[in-house]
C-alpha cells in the first residue's frame, strides 16, 4: 500500500445490519426492546439477590456479579447502535472505536471467567458438600470476582495494543453493528499476520483455558451424581446446576456459532447478523433463564413484586 493512500483516521463508518431505509425503524424498535428488556432483566435478577437474605449464598453472588457484566457487555455496543439509527448516522469516532473494542472484550472475558467461577462453585457443593462452607468462604469469593475482572482488564488491553499496533488507509466502511477486533484486521493496510496470530493466542488462552476449567467440574459433578444411589438425589443435585449448564450452552454455543458462521459465510453482513446472538441474545435470556429455573429466584422476584404493587 503507497504512502499516498496512508490518512490519519479519525471515524469509523459501521455500516450495521442492513442499509435499506424501511427497516431502520424496525431495527431499532426491535433493538431498544432487546436492551431495555436486558438491563432490566438484570436489574431484577441484582436487586431479587441483593434485598433477599437467603440468596447471600456464593452461587448467587456470582450470578448477581455476572448480571452485572451482562448489562455491561450489551451497553458497550447497542446504546451508539441506537443512536446510528435514530440520527441515521453511521459514524463512530476512532477513540470512540477504540473504547468499544476495549469493554467489549473486557465484560466478554468477565462472563467467560465467571461462568467458569460458578462451574467450580457447583463443583465444590455437590462433590464437597461437608467442606463447602469452609472453602467457598466471602473472602474467597471476592478474591475470585476481583481475579476475573483484572485477569479480564489484562484481557481486554493486550487486545486494545494490538489495534493500536494497526495502520488504517482510506477504507473506513465496518460491515458490523459494533467495532470489533476481526473487522479492524480486514481494513488494516500494514501486516496483519502477527496480529492474527495473536488474536488467535488471546483467544487459546483467555476463552480455552476457563473451557477447559468448565468441562472439568462438570466431568466431576456428573461422576458424582451418577454415584448417588436415590433418583431424588440425583434430580436435586442436577437440578442446583442446570440453570448455570443452560447458560453456559448458550454463551459458548452463540459464540462458537458466530465463529463457525464468519468462517463458512464470505458475507461479513452475515457475520454482523450471526453475533447479534452472542453480543445481545445471550444477555437477554440469561435473566429468564435463571428466573425461570430457579424457585429461590423466582420467590425473591415475586416478593419484590408485590412490594411494588
Amino acid at each position: 500500500m503507497g504512502p499516498q493512500n496512508l490518512t490519519v483516521i479519525s471515524e469509523f463508518l459501521l455500516l450495521g445490519l442492513s442499509e435499506d431505509p424501511e427497516l431502520q425503524p424496525l431495527l431499532f424498535g426491535l433493538f431498544l426492546s432487546t436492551y431495555l428488556i436486558t438491563v432490566t432483566g438484570n436489574l431484577l435478577i441484582i436487586l431479587a439477590i441483593t434485598s433477599d437474605p437467603h440468596l447471600h449464598t456464593p452461587m448467587y453472588f456470582f450470578l448477581s456479579n455476572l448480571s452485572l457484566a451482562d448489562i455491561g457487555f450489551i451497553s458497550c455496543t447497542v446504546p451508539k447502535m441506537l443512536v446510528n439509527l435514530q440520527t441515521q448516522s453511521k459514524s463512530i469516532a476512532y477513540a470512540g472505536c477504540l473504547t468499544q473494542v476495549s469493554f467489549f472484550y473486557l465484560f466478554g472475558c468477565v462472563d467467560d471467567l465467571l461462568l467458569t467461577v460458578m462451574a467450580y462453585d457447583r463443583f465444590m457443593a455437590i462433590c464437597h458438600p461437608l467442606h463447602y462452607t469452609v472453602i467457598m468462604n466471602p473472602r474467597l469469593c471476592g478474591l475470585l470476582v476481583l481475579v476475573s475482572f483484572f485477569i479480564s482488564l489484562l484481557d481486554s488491553q493486550l487486545q486494545l495494543s494490538m489495534v493500536l499496533s494497526l495502520t488504517f488507509c482510506t477504507a473506513v466502511e465496518i460491515p458490523h453493528f459494533f467495532c470489533d477486533i476481526p473487522q479492524l484486521l480486514d481494513l488494516a493496510c500494514s501486516d496483519t499476520s502477527t496480529n492474527t496470530i495473536l488474536l488467535y493466542c488471546f483467544a487459546a488462552i483467555f476463552a480455552g483455558v476457563p473451557v477447559t476449567g468448565i468441562l472439568f467440574s462438570y466431568t466431576r459433578i456428573v461422576s458424582s451424581i451418577l454415584r448417588v444411589s436415590s433418583v431424588g438425589g440425583k434430580y436435586k443435585a442436577f437440578s442446583t446446576c442446570s440453570s448455570h449448564l443452560s447458560v453456559v450452552c448458550l454463551f459458548y454455543g452463540t459464540g462458537l456459532g458466530v465463529y463457525l458462521s464468519s468462517a463458512i459465510s464470505s458475507s461479513a453482513r452475515k457475520g454482523a447478523v450471526a453475533s447479534v446472538m452472542y453480543a445481545m441474545v445471550t444477555p437477554m435470556l440469561n435473566p429468564f433463564i435463571y428466573s425461570l429455573r430457579n424457585r429461590d429466584i423466582k420467590r425473591a422476584l415475586q416478593r419484590i413484586l408485590s412490594r411494588a404493587t
